[in-house]
């Protein structure tokens, strides 16, 4: 049963720095061994993310990439996605755009803002993925 995990915003130094959550995720996801791809919502996003993920952990590199920047997308652990870009889905999606992740994986992450306003969205795609079969789980970070 594919899984989707809702990591809701909850500690200064990800609310002050979003972007942190996400490689993080990326992290846990590279250790793991899973083959994951990051749906940015633009190349800005996709660009900082980039940048993010070099400054991370000086002690552990996350090998990753934008897509179309290189030949080796298909090989690279950690694939940051713009809508722009037709992409297959892999064994593990962080999804940071507006809509249900609908690509063929295992596992979906969607990063829950801090601002309230902003999460009624979620609770919609939250039930979305239920209706879809998913196993829907949510952790306060």
């Amino acid at each position: 049963m594919p899984r989707a995990d809702f990591y809701l915003i909850a500690k200064p130094r990800f609310r002050d720095d979003p972007l942190r959550l996400v490689c993080e995720l990326a992290r846990r996801a590279h250790d793991s061994g899973a083959s994951t791809l990051v749906l940015a919502r633009d190349m800005a996003q996709a660009e900082a993310l980039d940048d993010a993920l070099w400054a991370f952990d000086p002690d552990a590199y996350i090998p990753h990439q934008i897509a179309g920047t290189d030949e080796d997308d298909d090989i690279t652990p950690v694939l940051i996605a713009t809508p722009d870009r037709d992409i297959p889905g892999r064994a593990m999606v962080i999804n940071l755009r507006d809509a249900a992740v609908e690509l063929a994986c295992e596992r979906v992450l969607e990063v829950v803002p801090a601002d309230e306003s902003a999460r009624e969205p979620l609770r919609q795609r939250w039930k979305q993925y239920k209706a879809r079969g998913f196993e829907v789980n949510k952790h306060d970070m």
